[in-house]
């Protein structure tokens, strides 16, 4: 039954895509909005001839490849965020990507050392804060755990995955008995339970309902520039480029991998190998407002508003290696009761 059941999906995998081997063509699983990259295929489509083909879902995509085995039509799994990328190589779907081009261009702490996966483009976990009720400009990540802030600070869960990398990246940095502690005062610090996503973090904000608030970089942009209905949050809100004591800014990733079955893996280079060159990381910079992993591409202009980031050089692979004790602290303590 199992063997009939993976033959099936792979079935389905080629029926969605048409042959799984073509020499045109190039098949893409992705947790990325489809608005946010669709112009990212179109841009290589254009320039290569090479047709994408993209299944697009929130969740479960490990799996379904893990499922469909030998008989995966996917090259090319493109996600945001370290866990998703970890869990691809766990999961054992993924091969080596083998690029000098990859290499030379992503910083080696935002590829994996054995070459599973590399990032295409960086976000960081920062501070939204009150313009009219936080007058300071700078601020640490260890700060936020502080009785000056208690009842001001609003978070989505802490079991969602950027916020897990965040934590991760507290353990590497001071140990599992100062992150429990860190834990504990922020959470003593919370305005409310844990909810809602970035976005409503600002939300809450410019209601009034608290002073400070973690979110990703390009949430604030995308409200500012783009949401008209969500610029009042970014109107009432400014970021704060937060650091590590000691450290920097915690930098975490949208990235690719090469799925170990690629069927059409020449194809599936060319489009890792592009998705690295000048064009898509202008594309990165200016779409989806992240920061290039190519050195001298200009960053977006709101994102390059928030001052000079100073990512911290912890590498994404060990931050990765604390997800899983980062996720016990944050049950250990009730963060999200």
């Amino acid at each position: 039954m199992k063997r009939v059941l993976v033959t099936m999906l792979g079935m389905v995998g080629a029926a969605v895509f048409g042959t799984a081997a073509t020499a045109n063509e190039v098949n893409i699983y992705t947790y990325r909005e489809s608005k946010l990259v669709q112009p990212l295929f179109e841009a290589f489509t254009k320039e290569t001839g090479i047709k994408v083909n993209s299944i697009s879902a929130s969740s479960g995509l490990e799996q379904r490849i893990k499922t469909e085995g030998a008989n995966s039509p996917a090259d090319v799994l493109l996600t945001a965020d370290i866990s998703r990328l970890e869990d691809a190589v766990q999961s054992g779907i993924t091969q080596p990507l083998n690029s000098k081009a990859v290499d030379e261009t992503v910083p080696a702490q935002y590829r994996d050392p054995e070459g599973h996966w590399a990032a295409v483009a960086l976000r960081a976990r920062v501070v939204y804060a009150s313009k009219e009720r936080v007058k300071q400009s700078a601020i640490s990540y260890e700060e936020l755990a502080d009785p000056k802030w208690k009842g001001k600070i609003c978070i989505r869960s802490g079991q969602h995955m950027y916020n897990n990398a965040l934590f991760a990246a507290m353990l590497a940095k001071h140990g599992e008995a100062k992150t429990e502690e860190w834990l504990k005062g922020l959470k003593a610090n919370l305005a409310q339970k844990p909810s809602g996503g970035d976005r409503e973090v600002a939300r809450d904000i410019a209601a009034g309902k608290c002073d400070i608030g973690l979110g990703n970089t390009y949430y604030w942009a995308l409200m500012n520039d783009v949401e008209a209905d969500r610029k009042p949050w970014a109107d009432a809100t400014k970021v704060i480029l937060p650091r590590f004591e000691g450290g920097g800014t915690h930098v975490n990733l949208s990235g690719v991998a090469l799925m170990r079955h690629s069927p059409n893996k020449a194809n599936a280079m060319r489009f890792l190998e592009w998705m690295v060159g000048p064009q898509a990381q202008q594309m990165h910079a200016d779409l989806t407002y992240e920061y290039p992993t190519r050195a001298g591409v200009p960053i977006n202009k709101t994102i390059a508003g928030y001052g000079e980031i100073k990512g911290d050089t912890t590498p994404l692979a060990q931050i990765a290696s604390n997800r899983k004790k980062a996720a016990a602290l944050v049950d250990k303590v009730g963060f999200d009761n």
